[in-house]
């Protein structure tokens, strides 16, 4: 009988019990496979770590670029907002501004025009005291005239005594004091000499008649003197030149025995015109020689440098009058003595009425204080209409101009906040105060209108 070789099956049990035909090829292949496992499997964690590591950097690197980024923005949304909060707090903190320096600015005005008040209030006071001696002068020299004419130059020279130093002081104070060495105060001078100390004198007595209703009368014409009563150096200019005419006047046509006060009227009932233009030329020529020496000579540099003014640099520098006009036509040179000589003629011309009609007629001579009295109340209705409508009309302007400052400036305020609007009884910096709202132009323009018109005057 044959044998038969052994099964796989059984030589694998043999292997597995240690023994058997493949033993040592398998062992080692096994022992081969599990290195190239190995191998394999450390090879794979290599390039598992290798990928890891790159990705872990990649990622990394992309996590910081992302994170710094976030931070990029978040910073920007931070700072954005931040500047939103704080552009609403700067407009908050710029618009208290505003109304504090409103309100600063609004009390201000408020204590200027207190101030403004009560040193109005004074020029007012001062302003009715004059206005009343004014008046009252007017009114005395009326009834002296029609009751008393024999107390006339007395009145003249109380008043003299008076507005005569206090022109002084004002205008020695306004460095306009040159203006006192003018012809009318050296004329003034020797009318009080006449009547007080030589009135038995007929040649100063022609010289002050002659004059005194010739260069002073004239003057009122000339250097347009008003009657306004409430300026008291308005009403002394034309005290000066008005009162000297009256006085003589009345001394030589309605003073009562008038020879026996003044004694030189008894050697002069007749006046001889040469003689009296003469005299009173003499005179004249004397004034304008010390004044040439006086003032246009020693005090050149101070009127050359504006420091002080007379009657010549301001008719010279007046260009709307025919003086101005003419003067200014002069080479230099020749504009004192031009002048000089002007002033003689126009003295000696202005007195042929008074020494030709006036001396031997009281009509005339009233006519001629009329004529002069009423040129002087025309000026002064001029300066009361026109001077104070042109006052008014600017202050009309004014406020025009700032309520239309006031409306642009709340307008350009009113971004982001509307302005606070004041109405009555409401206080600002502690003051009360009446606060006009911001009108369109066309109101604007009514109202002012309404109270330019002269229907619109109610009585307050």
């Amino acid at each position: 009988m044959v044998s038969r070789p052994p099964s796989p099956t059984l030589k694998m049990e043999s292997t597995a019990a240690g023994t058997g035909y493949f033993s040592a090829p398998f062992e080692r292949f096994i022992r081969d496979e599990t290195g190239a496992f190995t191998l394999l499997g450390k090879s794979s964690a290599l390039s598992s770590d290798t990928m890891e590591t790159f990705f872990d950097s990649r990622l990394d690197l992309l996590q910081r670029q992302i994170q710094k980024h976030s931070d990029r923005l978040k910073l920007k949304a931070e700072e954005a907002l931040k500047k939103r909060v704080q552009s609403g707090d700067l407009l908050a903190e710029n618009f208290d501004r505003e109304v504090k320096n409103f309100k600063l600015k609004v009390s201000g005005r408020m204590q200027n025009l207190v101030e403004s008040w009560h040193s109005a209030k004074v020029v007012r006071t001062r302003d009715k005291v004059s206005f009343f001696f004014s008046v009252m002068s007017l009114l005395v020299s009326a009834l002296l005239f029609g009751l008393a004419p024999q107390w006339i130059h007395i009145a003249y020279t109380v008043q003299g005594l008076y507005l005569l130093p206090l022109r002084a002081y004002q205008y020695k104070k306004r460095s306009w004091h040159y203006f006192l060495f003018d012809l009318c105060y050296y004329v003034t001078i020797l009318n009080f000499i006449y009547m007080w100390f030589f009135p038995s004198n007929t040649a100063l007595f022609m010289a002050c008649y002659s004059l005194s209703h010739g260069s002073l009368a004239s003057a009122v014409i000339t250097w347009r003197n008003s009657l306004v009563f409430h300026d008291t150096d308005k009403v002394t200019s034309l005290f000066v030149h008005i009162y000297a005419p009256f006085t003589f006047t009345v001394i030589r046509h309605f003073y009562p025995n008038a020879e026996d006060r003044f004694p030189a009227l008894k050697a002069l009932p007749y006046l001889n015109p040469i003689r009296a233009l003469l005299m009173s030329g003499a005179i004249y020529i004397s004034w304008q020689l010390m004044y040439w020496k006086f003032v246009l000579v020693d005090r050149r540099s101070k009127i050359a440098s504006g420091q002080r003014t007379t009657s010549f640099s301001f008719l010279l520098n007046d260009k709307r009058s025919a003086i101005g006009r003419a003067l200014s036509t002069v080479p230099p040179q020749y504009r004192e003595g031009s002048f000089m000589a002007g002033q003689l003629v126009y003295s000696l011309l202005t007195e042929l009425p008074a020494v030709f009609l006036l001396y031997d007629s009281p009509v005339w001579s009233g006519a001629f204080l009329m004529f002069i009295f009423s040129v002087s109340v025309w000026n002064g209705g001029g300066f009361y209409i026109e001077v104070f409508g042109r006052k008014f009309e600017r202050e009309l302007e004014a406020l025009r101009k700032e309520l239309a400052d006031s409306s642009n400036n709340n307008n350009g305020s009113r971004s982001g906040r509307s302005s606070p609007t004041y109405t009555d009884g409401e206080s600002l910096a502690g003051t009360p105060l009446l606060m006009v709202r911001t009108l369109p132009a066309t109101s604007l323009d009514e109202l002012l209108a309404e109270a330019e018109s002269p229907d619109k005057d109610k009585d307050q």
